[in-house]
C-alpha cells in the first residue's frame, strides 16, 4: 500500500481546493493511503513525510515562484535533506495563479529542483495539452498545457468556491492518481 502525502500552502483557498483534488485522485487508486498536510502544520507531520512513499508539493505561484510560506517549508527540510530521508521517494507538484500563465512553470521547476535536491524521483503529468485547437475548450483536461505538473488558474477577484474551474481540478485529480499509480508500481517492483 503506497502512502502519498500532499504538502501545500494556500493563501486564499484556491490552492487548497487543488490540493484536495490531488488527494481525491490519489485516493481513487486502490492500495493507496493519503495525507493532506498544510505547510503551517508541518511541525506535526515530519514523520508522516518520512513514512510516505510519495510526496506531492503544492504552492500558489506568487510573483513567479512558490509562496514564501512554501519556501519556508522547503528551507525547514534541511534535516531530511542532510540525512537523505526522502531519497527515492516519488515526487510531483502543482500550482495555481490568477493569471493564465503567471509564470507557473517557474514554480514547478522550483519544486522539481527541490525534489532533486532530496534525491527524489519526479513524476510529471501524463496528459496531452487541452484547449489548444479550434475544437478545444476550457473544459479540457490540462487546458493550460503543463507537463511538469498540474496547473490551475483562479480569478483574483473570486474566492475558492469559484476557482479553480472543474477542468483544472480534474487535471489535479489525474496528477494525484498518476503519482499513486507510480508509487504502487514502484513498491511492487521493490519486492
Amino acid at each position: 500500500m503506497a502512502k502519498v502525502a500532499v504538502v501545500y500552502h494556500s493563501g486564499y483557498g484556491h490552492t487548497a481546493e487543488q490540493a484536495k483534488a490531488v488527494i481525491r485522485g490519489a485516493d481513487s487508486v486502490a492500495g493507496t493511503n493519503t495525507n493532506l498536510i498544510p505547510v503551517d502544520q508541518i511541525e506535526q507531520h515530519w514523520t508522516t513525510l518520512e513514512a510516505a512513499d510519495a510526496i506531492i508539493f503544492g504552492s500558489p505561484t506568487y510573483m513567479g515562484s512558490a509562496s514564501a510560506q512554501f519556501k519556508t517549508f522547503m528551507d525547514a527540510s534541511s534535516k531530511p535533506w542532510y540525512t537523505q530521508t526522502w531519497k527515492n521517494k516519488i515526487a510531483a507538484g502543482f500550482t495555481n495563479s490568477a493569471s493564465q500563465n503567471g509564470d507557473k512553470l517557474n514554480t514547478l521547476i522550483q519544486l522539481a529542483i527541490f525534489a532533486a535536491q532530496h534525491s527524489m524521483i519526479w513524476v510529471g503529468l501524463d496528459l496531452m495539452p487541452g484547449n489548444n485547437n479550434s475544437k478545444g475548450s476550457v473544459d479540457d483536461l490540462n487546458r493550460l498545457g503543463g507537463f511538469m505538473g498540474a496547473l490551475a488558474q483562479s480569478n483574483a477577484d473570486q474566492g475558492p468556491e469559484a476557482g479553480p474551474i472543474a477542468s483544472d481540478l480534474k487535471t489535479a485529480e489525474r496528477l494525484g492518481a498518476r503519482v499513486a499509480e507510480v508509487a504502487n508500481q514502484f513498491l511492487a517492483g521493490r519486492k
